[in-house]
């Protein structure tokens, strides 16, 4: 098969879909492997590491597009990589569909067999490609809450973990799951007071296990919510509805009522969003203020720290790279459930459930839709 990797374009977008190392081993299996020319730079990785480990270089990402049977990227496409896809092409990488209406438009249009990382499943429903990022966002949350307490950025001038004589912040973080077990790990590190409220008992007994009595686990209930939100200088948001949008837990009302200077990290924004006054920023813009509230919504936050990030990603997805490769997107499919999951557009039809349902499109079946 021919594989191709773009150089990313989304804003501040310094990974890259697939390392040296895994160009490696995926032409080792026999594939051919083009990459964009300074596609790895945000990495280290020269044109002359790739093609040292077989690739060969594009001088466009419209060369890429063009020779590629299966784009393998990092974020989603952007409008001008859209343009360049078609039907006989896999495309397999983060997707985020259901707040993008515009991207799922597109991707109909264009027919292509979409893949997307964040909803392959693993066992007892686990989303192994999601969890790599999702740790790196859960850590990166909390650094980024740090900086933006600062008086200068906007906060209330405070130091996380505080000094002795002087109580740290407080840190509160919705959803017990990878992003909120690192980023607990990283406030309860720093010093921060930190609570995480969750709905499932089985989460809250693990951050217990983990964490013992360093980090306060709440059972999440509207009033709890609400009473710890009001009393935080930090809100992490990290739930997740594999698919779905984001549910809205965090309302503009309650937000108006928060202390001034308190800082929300919005990790579900590639979801839409935890917090009713979100939107979505970049790296060059990340933050904005509501009602003297400073909100972080930055998209594509492991971005920030593509080393650690791309090799953590190609770690998990390589296996699923060169199982679609080795044996066909349609018999990988066809094949592995697990990976069926992640198919969610196909051939002009919508195939994942969420994404059809938050958006108002019929709903074809991964299964039914390998019989088209």
């Amino acid at each position: 098969m021919q594989i191709g990797v773009p150089k990313e374009i989304k804003n501040h977008e310094y990974r890259v879909g697939l390392t040296p190392r895994s160009v490696a081993e995926v032409a080792h299996h026999g594939h051919a492997v083009v990459v964009e020319s300074n596609a790895g730079v945000g990495i280290g990785a020269t044109d002359a590491d790739y093609q040292a480990a077989g690739a060969t270089i594009a001088a466009s990402a419209a060369e890429v597009f063009e020779r590629a049977e299966m784009i393998v990227k990092v974020k989603e496409p952007q409008a001008a990589e859209r343009a360049m896809l078609r039907e006989d092409q896999v495309l397999f990488t983060y997707l985020h569909l259901a707040p993008d209406p515009d991207q799922t438009r597109d991707l109909l249009a264009a027919g292509t067999t979409c893949i997307a990382y964040e909803t392959v499943t693993g066992a007892g429903g686990s989303l192994p490609l999601l969890a790599p990022m999702s740790e790196v966002a859960g850590r990166l949350a909390v650094q980024a809450a740090a900086h933006c307490l600062e008086r200068v950025q906007g906060g209330a001038g405070m130091l996380l973990g505080g000094v002795p004589g002087v109580e740290p912040a407080r840190v509160v973080i919705i959803g017990g799951g990878v992003v909120g077990t690192n980023a607990a790990h990283i406030a309860a590190g720093m010093g921060a007071r930190v609570t995480v409220l969750d709905r499932s008992p089985e989460a809250l007994r693990t951050l217990w296990r983990i964490f013992g009595n360093r980090v306060e686990t709440v059972y999440s209930t509207r009033a709890a919510l609400e009473e710890h939100v009001l009393d935080a200088e930090v809100v992490v948001g990290g739930v997740l509805v594999p698919g779905a949008a984001a549910p809205k837990l965090v309302t503009a009302e309650m937000v108006r009522r928060m202390r001034p200077g308190s800082v929300v990290v919005d990790v579900a924004i590639d979801q839409g969003g935890c917090f009713e006054t979100s939107r979505a920023t970049t790296h060059a813009e990340p933050t904005y203020v509501v009602d003297d509230v400073v909100h972080y919504c930055v998209a594509n936050m492991p971005g920030a720290v593509p080393r650690t990030s791309t090799h953590a990603l190609n770690n998990a997805t390589l296996p699923f790279v060169l199982r679609l490769a080795d044996h066909g997107w349609r018999r990988a499919l066809a094949d592995d459930a697990n990976l069926r999951n992640g198919l969610n557009v196909h051939r002009g039809r919508v195939t994942q459930e969420a994404v059809a349902r938050d958006l108002g499109y019929d709903y074809l079946a991964p299964e039914d839709a390998l019989k088209l």
